[in-house]
């Protein structure tokens, strides 16, 4: 078959797969039909089995074998019922990807046939090959036994034909091998230590969760045009040729209309996406032409990052039916914008308050800016690590660069939140807490109403933002796993509550109250802190130089930003939060390392 008539089956092909999977039906209708989400579990489980299995996911308990048999069980007749064939272990090793091993759902019958078959042994703990994933040295050749472990917490789902179960995946001896291992310890050790300080504020708090709402920018490219240029399918970027005659002068592409073939293409992708249970709400043109959006509705931060993971699966599968190829390069075009992943990043507790929003008495606010000032400490203090933790050489590219922040880690809080903890720290305790509410802004047009004004303006050049009610990330590349980045936020704020709280006791155990010694606490933090706080522009000379004279970390080379993940006070940070041992730091920076090496 020639190359034209190939390509003119597949793209009739592809047209008939769009039409198989675009539903008549409201969103609501359809969300999560290929998850084994509660809905399913209730349907497909017994009582006593759904009882147990969500008093573990939702308390961090352990599930005994007796209660995942009956979960293999249930989880085997749903799939079934819905055509599967396969399952496998789905894991996130450290390649920024996912990877998955498929068996069928069939064991010998005794009698020289077949049955499906699938119990809790497989579905709790399954053996793929530690050594030839990346493992910094922590697995020989000769040594290649690991283990992959179910997640309860982030549901099993379906593509195609194969039943994905989430899973940690750690060695023989113990040591971490993926993101997701240390990115639940970082969430359960900020649990922790968060909810101790909640503590101080309202007893009632017994558990406070981390959340995520990632924002995904990648690049859309014709098949036909990227199949021309063979650097594209080598490494993702253009390395010859010269610059589009018209691309992001006129900034006409922003939030423009989306053409109508990418129109269906994100209509197909998010169909997909609800199926998988995969919450996605925002669709947009980016800055450069062919460079686009996507963002969901938060949700807790470990099951957001699968998400993510899967997303960018799912966006590449469906890409090829549309006749298009996905670039999530962070900067695959010179001369325009890259593309990156801003992590909007909080914490909520089971009472549902939101820890980063200010209150309307003294004791909120109070615990309000607690949160803030601490996180800042952490910022701060680790701000080397923050940067080591999205630094790679594709990412390399884009910072520093149009809408991209530099690679200096520092925060902007907005006018408002400065002059707040400004006045927190020369103030005496009975004036300083205070926190405006939204203030009320009239355009003077009699048909429009008055805007609600946010207690920040937005900084696109800052890496670690706080926007209104969290902190954004703004650093991590598009095609980076979220858990790098998030495991280093979580685990540095974790150990700085941890620090915090010793504090204030060490001030109580001297006769001052709770209140006095948390109000003394945070002024001598937001003294320490605040060299990271900046609200200017961070692409100019000035603040490279005002960063240095701060004591900021300016470090350029990617190589040597690794190195501070062996810093003695980023070993014990990691060793205290119970996060990362020091042999899974050095393996991890030995991973680094490598993938630079090969990259460039």
């Amino acid at each position: 078959m020639s190359i034209s008539r190939f390509n003119a089956v597949e793209k009739a092909s592809n047209r008939k797969a769009v039409e198989a999977v675009t539903p008549n039906q409201k969103v609501s209708e359809y969300y999560g039909e290929n998850v084994f989400n509660r809905k399913a579990m209730q349907k497909y489980l017994s009582k006593e089995t759904y009882k147990a299995l969500t008093h573990a996911i939702d308390n961090g308990t352990p599930i005994d074998r007796e209660i995942a048999n009956h979960v293999a069980a249930g989880m085997r007749m749903w799939a079934l019922e819905k055509g599967v064939t396969h399952y496998t272990h789905w894991l996130q090793p450290l390649t920024d990807g996912t990877a998955e091993k498929h068996d069928a759902f069939v064991e010998h019958d005794g009698n020289g046939g077949m049955i499906e078959e699938f119990s809790g042994k497989l579905l709790a703990q399954q053996e793929p090959d530690a050594s030839s994933f990346p493992n910094g040295g922590l697995r020989n050749t000769f040594e290649a036994r690991g283990y992959s472990a179910w997640d309860p917490s982030s549901p099993a789902f379906i593509v195609d034909d194969t039943l994905c179960i989430p899973t940690v995946f750690i060695a023989y001896t113990g040591e971490t091998l993926d993101y997701k291992t240390p990115l639940i310890r970082s969430v359960e050790a900020l649990n922790k230590a968060a909810k101790d300080v909640c503590n101080y504020f309202n007893e009632d708090v017994h558990k406070v969760i981390t959340y995520l709402g990632w924002e995904q920018e990648y690049f859309l490219v014709d098949e036909e045009l990227y199949s021309a240029r063979p650097d594209l399918p080598l490494t993702e970027r253009t390395l010859l040729g010269h610059e589009s005659a018209k691309n992001q002068q006129l900034d006409d592409h922003y939030f423009g209309v989306i053409p109508s073939r990418v129109q269906e293409f994100m209509k197909d992708l998010e169909v997909e996406c609800y199926k998988l249970g995969i919450p996605v709400k925002t669709r947009h043109n980016e800055v450069v032409p062919n460079q686009f959006e996507l963002a969901p509705i938060y949700e807790e931060c470990n099951l957001a990052n699968d998400h993510n993971q899967l997303l960018m699966s799912v966006m590449k599968r469906v890409s090829r039916r549309h006749n298009f190829r996905v670039l999530l390069h962070e900067k695959p075009f010179m001369g325009v914008n890259g593309s990156g992943k801003h992590c909007n990043w909080s914490m909520g507790t089971d009472t549902d308050i939101n820890l980063f929003s200010p209150g309307k008495n003294r004791e909120d606010n109070l615990r309000f800016i607690t949160f803030v000032v601490n996180t800042l400490m952490a910022v701060y203090k680790y701000n080397a690590l923050l940067k080591a933790s999205i630094a790679s050489a594709t990412n390399a590219h884009r910072l520093g660069a149009n809408k991209a922040p530099p690679a200096i880690i520092s925060s902007f809080l907005g006018t408002q939140i400065s002059e707040v903890l400004d006045k927190f720290e020369n103030s005496s305790i009975e004036d300083a807490i205070k926190v405006d509410e939204k203030k009320r802004l009239s355009l003077g047009f009699g048909q429009i109403p008055e805007l609600l004004l946010d207690n920040t303006d937005r900084n696109r050049t800052s890496p670690f933002a706080f926007t209104g009610n969290r902190f954004e990330f703004r650093a991590p590349g598009s095609s980076v796993n979220c858990g790098s980045a998030m495991l280093a936020v979580n685990s540095a704020v974790a150990y700085q509550l941890q620090q915090f709280k010793k504090d204030v006791e060490a001030l109580r155990a001297e006769g001052k109250s709770k209140e006095v010694a948390i109000f003394e606490t945070l002024k001598a933090y937001i003294k320490e802190s605040k060299p990271i706080r900046f609200d200017g522009n961070d692409y100019c000379d000035e603040w490279k130089e005002e960063a240095a004279r701060r004591g900021l970390d300016c470090e350029n080379s990617v190589p040597l930003q690794y190195d501070v993940y062996m810093k003695p006070e980023v070993i014990h940070m990691f060793k205290e939060t119970g996060v990362l041992n020091e042999k899974e730091l050095e393996a991890r920076n030995e991973i680094k390392w490598e993938i630079y090496i090969k990259k460039v």
